[in-house]
């Protein structure tokens, strides 16, 4: 967070948890919508199409987990309880379980873009010297990178993340038998590339050029 204004444990907390919580609400709520949309009513009728961020808090994914990687220094690194996906209900199950899983990362791209503006209007009111400008451009900050992260992180193959719903959809039916029987291990193996840092090294790339891109359109 590159201010010289110095925020308070309360403020910080504020600033970091907010977009995190938008992060990780929208992202499920756009999984049950599109499924919705493409015949599965389940997220619907349990209530978990809502914006409401306490039906889809997971006490060590969203709380626990992205507390020990802000305090360590590395990305923010979390995760919400899963919306949950009849994929029976689905008109074609093998395309739509794609699309819900794309749905996800696609809403926090589009998220990043809105924390853009955001900081943008943040910096706007800072330029006018209106002290409540200083916290909304940290907390824009914040909210390009979370989404970001989020964006991409989901986006890799591996179950039982984003991208491996992907890829499994799009492998033949064989092959897509054999990855799924990975996904037991999948937590395991992320866990092990994020301590080992290779997490960071994947993601680091693409972040950075999102983030720029982002800067760039929004001239940050």
């Amino acid at each position: 967070m590159d201010t010289n204004i110095q925020f308070n444990l309360i403020q910080t907390i504020l600033i970091y948890a907010i977009p995190l919580l938008f992060a990780i609400t929208l992202h499920e709520v756009s999984h049950g919508y599109v499924a919705y949309k493409l015949g599965d009513p389940t997220a619907k009728m349990l209530g978990r199409l809502t914006l409401n961020p306490i039906k889809h808090i997971d006490l060590v994914g969203t709380i626990v987990v992205p507390a020990i990687t802000v305090w360590l220094g590395g990305f923010i690194f979390g995760w919400a309880k899963p919306v949950p996906i009849t994929w029976r209900n689905l008109k074609r199950a093998r395309r739509d379980m794609a699309l819900v899983a794309l749905a996800g990362p696609m809403s926090n791209f589009l998220m990043a873009l809105f924390w853009g503006a955001f900081t943008k209007a943040g910096m706007m009111l800072e330029a006018h010297q209106i002290i409540s400008g200083v916290a909304l451009v940290a907390m824009g900050k914040i909210g390009i990178y979370v989404n970001c992260i989020l964006g991409i992180l989901n986006l890799l193959p591996l179950q039982p993340l984003d991208g491996g719903r992907i890829a499994s959809s799009l492998l033949p039916g064989k092959l897509s038998y054999y990855f799924d029987r990975l996904e037991p291990y999948g937590i395991i193996i992320l866990l092990a590339l994020l301590v080992t840092n290779i997490l960071g090294a994947i993601i680091s790339p693409p972040l950075q050029l999102m983030v720029k891109l982002i800067q760039g359109l929004f001239g940050l």
